[in-house]
């Protein structure tokens, strides 16, 4: 099979955040769910679909805030083996070896799937405890329940020199300054 693994560690960040795969008589769809007021992120997902599936057809289901990008095809149970029955938080979310090489050498698309999927970027304001001046930083954080979704998150930070750390139970942020920057430019703003 030709598939960009580009596209595809995009594509796997995509699913692992906001996407699942459901049966249907003779195929699978493959189904991310994108917010509505972000365009470049739904382009972003055709574009990695088609990037692992070139020449295949892609639907755009609209809903209030949401819009589901769809793709029909047998075999998205075999690219993408972490589907099964439930939540992803009950279920094995494990890399193969074969994705496991592919986000290693595609570390800031697999980021940005994740990140522009379940995550965003804020401008956090704290007030100094001893002196009650406020002052204002970003930081990205990505939010899920799965922990070894978080771990996969933290694993590829890890790959390209970003520290983390877990803001709270769903939470892993990226707060310091140089860092926030450097994912900037590894995955982009959300659009």
């Amino acid at each position: 099979m030709d598939l960009d693994p580009s596209s595809y560690a995009s594509l796997l960040g995509f699913y692992l955040g906001d996407g699942c795969i459901s049966a249907a008589a003779r195929y699978h769809f493959l189904r991310v769910s994108c917010d509505a007021t972000m365009p470049g992120i739904v382009a972003e997902v055709d574009s990695a679909i088609l990037g692992v599936r070139p020449g295949g057809t892609i639907h755009h289901v609209r809903g209030t805030g949401v819009t589901v990008v769809q793709s029909a095809w047998k075999h998205w149970p075999c690219l993408i083996p972490q589907d099964g029955d439930g939540p992803k938080f009950r279920r094995s979310m494990e890399l193969l070896d074969w994705q496991s090489s592919i986000v290693e050498r595609h570390p800031a698309k697999f980021l940005r799937g994740l990140f522009h999927s379940d995550g965003c970027r804020v401008i956090n304001t704290v007030r100094a405890p001893r002196t009650g001046k406020a002052y204002s930083y970003p930081r990205w954080q990505f939010s899920n329940r799965s922990e070894e979704i978080h771990a996969l998150c933290q694993w590829a930070l890890e790959l390209v020199d970003i520290p983390w750390k877990r803001s709270n139970r769903w939470t892993t942020s990226v707060s310091k300054r140089d860092a926030v920057s450097k994912l900037d430019e590894l995955i982009g703003l959300k659009t």
